[in-house]
C-alpha cells in the first residue's frame, strides 16, 4: 500500500516545484507510473480475503478494482483538464493538479482502510477537494449553488452515519472490517434499531446517489470542470455502492424487511431517471442523470443481498466508472470547441471531427451495454439476482434497459448526426492528447472483457 501512497504523497513537491514548462508533463508522467503500479494489486488475488494487511490498511477484491479505477483516473484528469487551464496563472494550475491529487490520496485511504472509522473520515475527507473545484473552477455562476447542493447534501447524509458508528462500537467494542464480519449478528426489533439501521445506509444512498436524494449530481456535473465531472461520475459515486456492500454485512437480520423501500425506490428511479434523460437539451445534465439511472440498478443489487447481485453490482461500477467518465471526457471536447453544452446548437459535429465520433459510438455503445462489454455483464446479473428475487422486478429492469438504448441513441445521433449548424464556422482539429484520453478510458473497458475475475470482488 505504501508503495502507491507514498509516490501519490510525492507529487506535491514535483508539482509545486517543477519549472512551468515542464509541470503538465511531469505529473501526467508521475500519474501514469502511479496507476501502472497500483497494477501489481491484481496480481495477488486472495481466495481468504484480506491482503496486504497493515493495522489500518488492506485489499481485498472487493476494494482492489475500486483502488485501481481510482488511481488510473488521475493521469486521465490532468490529460483533460491541461487545455482549458492554460490560461490560468501557474500558481493556480499548481493548486488545480494538487487538488486531485490529494483527491486520489483520499479516495486510496478510504477504499483500502480496513477500520469503519477511517472509511467514514476519508469519505467525508472527499467533500472538500470536490468543493473547491465545483466552486472555484466550474463553468457558471450557479457553481456556488451547485457546490451547496453538494456539500449539505452529503453533509445531512453523512451525520446520522457518524452516530450510528459510534453505536456500533459501544455495542461491538470494535469497528475493524476485519472481525466486525465475525462479531454476532445482532439481533434488533426495536424502532431505535431501525433508525440505527436506516442511519447506516442512507449515506451511502445518498452519496450513489438513490432516486430522491439525487438532485445535488446534475447540479454539481454541470458546474463541474471537466476533471471534477470525470471524479464524480467515476469514483465519488463509486464510494457509496463500497460503502453501503460493507455495511449490509452488519445489517443482516433487519434488511430483509427494512430494503424494500429502497429497492423499490432504486428501480423506479432507473426508468424516471432515463425519462428525464429523454428530455435533457443540456449534454452534461443528460450524462448526470444516466449516471443516477445506472446508481438505481447498482443499488437493487446491493439490497438484495446476493451473491450475483453484489458481484453485478461491482462489476456495473468499475464499468460505468470508465464509460461515463469517457462521455463526459468527449463532452469537454465538444464544449472547449463550441463553448456550447446545448445539444442543438452544437450537433452534425461527425463531418468535422469524423475520429471522435467513432469515440462518442463507442463511449455511447459502453454506455448502454453493448454485448460483450463489462456494462452489459453487470446489468445481467444485477437483473437476473433481481429477478431471481422478484419476478416483477423484471418489468421496471426491462423498461429501464429499453429508456437507456433509446436515450443513448438520441445522444449520439443529436450531437454527432444531422445538419451543421450555420453559426458554427471553424473548429479546432482534434488533438492527440484528446485521443490518447480516450483510447486510455476505453482500452480498460475492452480488456475487461477478456479477464472480467479481476472485478468480481468476493464472488470470484
Amino acid at each position: 500500500m505504501l508503495k502507491i501512497l507514498l509516490p501519490t504523497l510525492m507529487l506535491f513537491p514535483t508539482i509545486w516545484l517543477t519549472p512551468t514548462k515542464w509541470l503538465w508533463p511531469s505529473s501526467l508522467a508521475h500519474g501514469l507510473i502511479i496507476a501502472l503500479v497500483s497494477l501489481h494489486w491484481l496480481a495477488h488475488p486472495s481466495e481468504t480475503g484480506w491482503s496486504f494487511v497493515s493495522p489500518l490498511m488492506g485489499t481485498d477484491p472487493l476494494s482492489t478494482p475500486l483502488l485501481i479505477l481510482s488511481c488510473w483516473l488521475l493521469p486521465l484528469m490532468i490529460l483533460a483538464s491541461q487545455n482549458h487551464m492554460t490560461h490560468e496563472p501557474i500558481s493556480r494550475q499548481r493548486t488545480y493538479i494538487s487538488l486531485l491529487t490529494s483527491l486520489q490520496f483520499f479516495l486510496i485511504l478510504a477504499f483500502g482502510a480496513t477500520e469503519v472509522f477511517m472509511f467514514y473520515v476519508m469519505f467525508e475527507a472527499t467533500l472538500i477537494p470536490t468543493l473547491i473545484l465545483i466552486t472555484r473552477w466550474g463553468n457558471q455562476a450557479e457553481r456556488l449553488n451547485a457546490g451547496t447542493y453538494f456539500l449539505f447534501y452529503t453533509l445531512a447524509g453523512s451525520l446520522p452515519l457518524l452516530v450510528a458508528l459510534l453505536l456500533l462500537q459501544n455495542e461491538t467494542g470494535t469497528l475493524s472490517l476485519l472481525t466486525l464480519q465475525f462479531s454476532k449478528p445482532l439481533l434488533m426489533t426495536t424502532w431505535s434499531n431501525k433508525i440505527w439501521w436506516a442511519g447506516c445506509l442512507i449515506a451511502f444512498l445518498v452519496k450513489m446517489p438513490l432516486y430522491g436524494a439525487h438532485l445535488w449530481l446534475p447540479k454539481a456535473h454541470v458546474e463541474a470542470p471537466i476533471a471534477g465531472s470525470m471524479v464524480l461520475a467515476a469514483v465519488l459515486l463509486k464510494l457509496g455502492g463500497y460503502g453501503m456492500m460493507r455495511m449490509m454485512l452488519l445489517l443482516d437480520p433487519l434488511s430483509k424487511e427494512l430494503a424494500y423501500p429502497f429497492i423499490v425506490l432504486a428501480l423506479w428511479g432507473v426508468i424516471m431517471t432515463g425519462s428525464i434523460c429523454l428530455r435533457q437539451t443540456d449534454l452534461k445534465s443528460l450524462i448526470a442523470y444516466s449516471s443516477v439511472s445506472h446508481m438505481g440498478l447498482v443499488a437493487g443489487g446491493i439490497l438484495i443481498q446476493t451473491p450475483w447481485g453484489f458481484t453485478g453490482a461491482l462489476v456495473l461500477m468499475i464499468a460505468h466508472g470508465l464509460a461515463s467518465s469517457a462521455l463526459f471526457c468527449l463532452a469537454n471536447t465538444n464544449y472547449e470547441r463550441t463553448h456550447s453544452r446545448t445539444m442543438v446548437l452544437a450537433r452534425g459535429m461527425q463531418t468535422m471531427l469524423p475520429l471522435m465520433a467513432t469515440w462518442w459510438f463507442i463511449s455511447n455503445l459502453a454506455n448502454l451495454a453493448l454485448p460483450p462489454l463489462p456494462n452489459l455483464m453487470g446489468e445481467l446479473m444485477i437483473i437476473t439476482s433481481l429477478f431471481n428475487w422478484s419476478p416483477w422486478t423484471l418489468i421496471l429492469t426491462g423498461a429501464g434497459t429499453l429508456i437507456t438504448a433509446g436515450y443513448s441513441l438520441y445522444m449520439f445521433l443529436m450531437t454527432q448526426r444531422g445538419p451543421l449548424p450555420v453559426h458554427i464556422i471553424s473548429l479546432d482539429p482534434s488533438h492527440t492528447r484528446e485521443h490518447l484520453l480516450m483510447t486510455l478510458h476505453v482500452i480498460p473497458l475492452l480488456l475487461l472483457v477478456l479477464k472480467p475475475e479481476l472485478m468480481w470482488g468476493w464472488c470470484a
